[in-house]
């Protein structure tokens, strides 16, 4: 239920605030003073495109808000979907800056159009006589059908099923498609994938053996070196080691005679361990060292091959060719095993088709069964509201599986009596289109928790007793259901629960579009202006007061 709806700098209005009444709200005033333009402003709540040419003042930003309790319209899975935070009140704003950027928020959150769209479309639903586009859509008349049948639990599960069924169906397609190239390149990849795994490459291994190919090609000059260092320390008649323990034994002689000398002979008696290690390690590493040309021209051999192989497959490294062997692997194998693919694919997608259908049928079903009862309900109505003569059939064919479902539906109309039912937009006038949707509406009020509903000027084409009982229909709908209705008919008028008038204001250097709520006396005179024109008569006035307190007594029943 819209429960507060602010709107600054958009058209012709400044700043206006409405505060609608839960049940019927009746917005009457004369042509041009801003009805539609209201209507446009609550259009950009529901994700309508906008520009600068909406600003009043093109110095400031236009803000449209509308606050809206939620509590049982059970929409909390789209905004989980969407990642919104959820409350008992939604807030929904839209901004269009001076530059003519648009921002959109719901609970101060921002959001893009398609979500805006996907929220507000779950609170609130604008109804004009422009719909005869909207109800002659096949798409639009399924959902109408769908809502009476309440079969969102199905429509639900089958969703589920065809994206099963698509991505099933897309794999199975794909690897179809791409079977005869991987066939045509089977040769040369399986060539490939025998050449790098006949190498038998290790990770790692270029540089190793690059390392161990250094120390073996000068493995002569190592050794040398190796040979002369250990002398230097352990080997000569005047080493290193040897110096170090006359210095070792020289400390230890003074060493009782004072710590700092002790500390001196500690020192150096580590560094005389450290050196004997030292050169048992050169020691090792000399006898490790062989000049072996077998194994340097080994590896040669070795380096050789990986380095075409690098070269050949445009990559620097062994782990590049270890990956790339992987990929050909697969790719043999997956032709190796194609036709068993290619069968367990199909296999998928067979059985995912099979499910969907299935669901298909369940859905399917929950709609023919109730395509009779609309068509008698909306008949009777159409009866009620002055047209005998009209009939609604409603045609469904079966289709392939597509995003809700199997099934296509027309509904097929006629006006008259004797003449074959058609597609809507062959047969209907503005006013049948009128009381056509309204039927609809009112059929489908008692079936689920529609947000607010808006019906501007519904009622075109229509007068008399037909306008009463159109009325009438409204304000049913709106004991479980906020309504606003835009309306030139005083029989509908009267009905409403609360009565707003738009008009403009020249009070000002310009032009401004406002809204106030009436009282009982004003609205007694706008109905009687709209009874009996501009300077409404005596009895014109006592029609008004009468219509009004028939209402009145209504309600308190």
């Amino acid at each position: 239920m819209l429960s507060h709806l602010l709107i600054k700098n958009y058209a012709l209005i400044d700043e206006l605030e409405l505060r609608p009444d839960r049940e019927l709200n009746i917005i009457t005033g004369e042509t041009g003073a801003g009805k539609s333009i209201m209507l446009g402003a609550i259009g950009l709540l529901l994700g309508n495109r906008a520009d600068t040419r909406v600003l009043y003042n093109p110095e400031k930003k236009c803000v449209i808000e509308g606050t809206f309790a939620v509590t049982g319209y059970r929409i909390e899975r789209i905004f989980d979907e969407e990642e919104l935070d959820f409350s008992d009140t939604c807030i929904v704003r839209r901004e269009i800056g001076v530059s003519g950027k648009s921002r959109a928020f719901v609970n101060d959150t921002p959001v893009n159009l398609d979500t805006l769209r996907r929220v507000t479309s779950e609170l609130m639903d604008i109804h004009s006589q422009h719909d005869s586009v909207l109800l002659g859509s096949n798409d639009y008349q399924l959902g109408i059908v769908d809502t009476y049948a309440q079969n969102d639990s199905q429509l639900s599960q089958y969703r589920a099923d065809y994206q099963t069924y698509r991505a099933a169906r897309a794999i199975f397609d794909k690897l179809q498609s791409e079977a005869a190239a991987m066939r045509k390149e089977f040769d040369y990849n399986n060539f490939l994938y025998d050449e790098l795994t006949k190498a038998q490459l290790l990770p790692n291994e270029q540089e190793t053996l690059e390392q161990e190919l250094t120390i073996l090609e000068n493995a002569g000059d190592i050794k040398e070196r190796l040979q002369l260092a250990y002398e230097y320390l352990d080997n000569a008649e005047q080493s290193v080691i040897d110096f170090l323990k006359g210095a070792v034994s020289n400390l230890s002689y003074i060493s009782k005679l004072s710590d700092q000398y002790e500390q001196l002979q500690q020192r150096a008696q580590s560094a005389l361990i450290e050196l004997r290690d030292l050169a048992l390690e050169i020691s090792t590493e000399q006898d490790n060292v062989d000049v072996d040309d077998g194994r340097a021209e080994t590896i040669r051999e070795r380096l050789n091959l990986i380095y075409q192989l690098q070269t050949k497959h445009q990559v620097t490294n062994v782990d590049g060719l270890i990956a790339l062997r992987d990929e050909l692997g697969q790719k043999v194998n997956t032709v190796l095993n194609l036709d068993d693919n290619l069968a367990a694919a199909k296999a998928d997608a067979e059985a995912a088709r099979r499910q969907l259908m299935e669901r298909a049928h369940e859905l399917s079903e929950t709609r023919q069964a109730v395509l009779p009862l609309i068509e008698t309900e909306i008949g009777g109505l159409l009866n009620e509201l002055g047209m005998p003569n009209a009939s609604l059939h409603i045609k469904a064919e079966a289709s392939k599986p597509g995003p809700v479902g199997i099934d296509t539906i027309s509904f097929l109309f006629s006006a008259n009596k004797g003449i074959q039912p058609q597609q809507l937009k062959a047969v209907a006038s503005g006013g049948e289109f009128s009381r056509l949707m309204l039927a609809i509406k009112y059929i489908l009020a008692s079936k689920r928790s529609l947000p607010t509903i808006i019906f501007d000027e519904i009622d075109t084409g229509i007068s008399g007793e037909i306008a009463i009982k159109m009325g009438n229909m409204m304000r049913d709908m709106s004991g479980s259901h906020q309504i606003i209705a835009i309306t030139h008919l005083h029989q509908i008028a009267g009905q409403g629960t609360a009565h707003y008038f738009v008009y403009k204001d020249h009070s000002a250097d310009k032009t401004v579009s406002r809204i106030r709520k009436l009282t009982f006396d004003e609205r007694v005179h706008e109905i009687a202006q709209m009874i009996g024109g501009k300077n409404p008569s005596a009895s014109a006035l006592k029609n008004a007061r009468e219509i009004l307190k028939q209402r009145s007594s209504v309600a308190a029943k």
